[in-house]
């Protein structure tokens, strides 16, 4: 991957070299008024492309950070938590995991005692 991003680069920095060496010719620009600045084309351009880009690169360099910002918390909460003993009472014997019903089973019915009409029953409440 790093090959790539190399060789990727490489043919940027070619065509900026062709670009530069065809074009450099001088360009007036009138900024304001009767200001005007005489400067080469490519100078030009490459300067307009990173006063473009500076907005984005710093958008990206702030989300980078309160990312990591984010990660580090997030992980100090985890090694807290890992490290915590565990509270009183809490312990893996007195807080047993109940066992699944078995799928062969019958449903279960409620007895006649209880306020709730019965699943198997078909003749309404009691």
């Amino acid at each position: 991957m790093q090959f790539l991003r190399t060789a990727f680069w490489v043919v940027i920095a070619v065509a900026l070299a062709f670009f530069c060496m065809a074009n450099y010719v001088p360009v007036t620009v009138r900024l304001w008024g009767d200001l005007v600045m005489e400067t080469k084309l490519p100078v030009l351009l490459i300067g307009a492309f990173l006063l473009g880009a500076l907005p984005f690169w710093i958008m990206a360099r702030a989300t980078r950070w309160r990312l990591k910002r984010r990660l580090s918390n997030t992980e100090r909460a985890l090694a807290a938590m890992a490290t915590a003993p565990a509270p009183k009472g809490m312990t893996p014997a007195s807080d047993p995991v109940p066992a699944a019903p078995d799928p062969g089973a019958p449903p279960p019915t409620l007895s006649q005692d209880d306020p709730l009409p019965s699943t198997s029953s078909s003749t309404g409440p009691a």
